[in-house]
């Protein structure tokens, strides 16, 4: 059997920019039964389509996109949270810095 291998970083940055998203950005997921919102940062894209976070823990996870929310700005300059999901419904330009 052949061993797989990781994906290049570039292909993985750009897989997380098709859903509007960047290695780095903070987000808060919930586990699949409910509970408190936690913390972590984005990382990359798996194979299947999730997304791949490390926690405060620094303990890496693959959550689908419907359970994650990723920190943005508001309309009015306030950090709000924002669903992965729409976000990866809308085109939007990403900015350039």
């Amino acid at each position: 059997m052949k061993p797989i291998e990781p994906t290049p970083v570039s292909l993985a940055e750009s897989a997380l920019l098709e859903v509007g998203l960047r290695p780095g950005d903070r987000v808060r997921f919930r586990r699949a039964d409910g509970g408190s919102w936690k913390v972590a940062k984005l990382e990359r894209r798996e194979r299947d389509g999730s997304i791949g976070i490390r926690d405060e823990r620094g303990a890496a996870r693959a959550i689908p996109l419907d359970r994650l929310q990723v920190r943005t700005t508001g309309p009015r300059g306030r950090s709000m949270w924002e669903a992965v999901a729409e976000r990866a419904e809308r085109t939007e330009q990403l900015g350039i810095w």
